[in-house]
């Protein structure tokens, strides 16, 4: 079972091997919403299926809600049966992908994480990395899945509400990461939310930190190393993860978890929820 990362070639393996899979192209622009499935058009992995953040993996319109922000979580249940319509059961081992650094594919891996499903993994390296080692892409959507019966099973990954978070600020062993980018966490600029600036108390992890030039993730020493330099002598399994809406801070989650200190908690509804509450506070610089 894949529960964190899968390289190219133990996904080739598994492909030949005939194993029940479920693969997942999660290419997306927060942007341009449309260029995901654009992207997903032109070239994917033989038999995945599109993940669209805004359709699939949030909750927009009147349906039932778990967070807020720009990109609220459906509920478990309404997600346990999206899931079930695309043919997944207890049994599937889950792929996730994407073109993006794994920006928008852990989403999906959290979010079945977040279901009690544990056999999902995110492409190292992404397409990049399957088309650079020579392996083939396709064009054509495969047909639709059967639906099967997807149960939820306790969850693997936490949440953390915004009034929670409110009344743990200040606390010396609950270190708050925005994976933002620097100055968007410093308040010099903010393309999407209505409010610029940080959480009090946060401490700034990029997300593409956790990758390598080549767009792999670093070693889980070297992501131990550097987790640990920026909490200090904060507790890393208490680590509350966040960014814009929920959806850039899981790359953070998923590099701690390949650490070695599990799934730490996510706020979902993120800085765009933050911004809009009301009395909330700001911080800059």
């Amino acid at each position: 079972m894949h529960t964190t990362l899968i390289s190219v070639h133990a996904l080739r393996g598994l492909m030949d091997a005939g194993t029940p899979l479920a693969i997942f192209d999660c290419s997306f622009d927060l942007f341009d919403p449309a260029a995901g499935r654009l992207q997903y058009d032109q070239a994917h992995i033989p038999g995945a299926r599109h993940a669209d953040l805004d359709h699939l993996l949030s909750q927009h319109g009147d349906g039932p809600r778990s967070s807020g922000g720009r990109h609220p979580l459906p509920t478990r249940e309404v997600f346990a049966q999206r899931m079930a319509a695309l043919g997944l059961d207890a049994d599937t081992q889950v792929v996730v992908y994407d073109r993006q650094g794994a920006n928008y594919c852990g989403r999906l891996w959290w979010m079945l994480q977040w279901c009690g499903h544990a056999a999902v993994a995110v492409l190292d390296g992404g397409l990049p990395a399957w088309q650079a080692q020579g392996q083939p892409v396709e064009q054509a959507a495969p047909p639709p899945p059967h639906p099967r019966s997807f149960a939820l099973a306790p969850a693997r990954a936490d949440t953390v509400d915004a009034m929670t978070l409110r009344s743990l600020l200040g606390a010396p062993a609950v270190p708050i990461i925005d994976a933002r980018a620097p100055a968007r966490f410093r308040g010099e600029t903010e393309p999407l939310d209505p409010v610029a600036g940080h959480i009090p108390g946060a401490l700034n992890r990029p997300f593409g930190d956790n990758l390598t030039p080549e767009g792999f993730f670093k070693s889980p020493a070297q992501l131990r190393s550097e987790f640990a330099a920026l909490l200090g002598q904060r507790d890393p399994r208490q680590a509350i993860h966040h960014c814009g809406s929920g959806v850039s801070a899981i790359p953070n989650v998923l590099a701690m978890a390949i650490a070695g200190w599990g799934i730490t908690r996510l706020f979902p509804g993120s800085w765009s929820e933050w911004c809009s509450m009301p009395g909330a506070v700001f911080s800059h610089g």
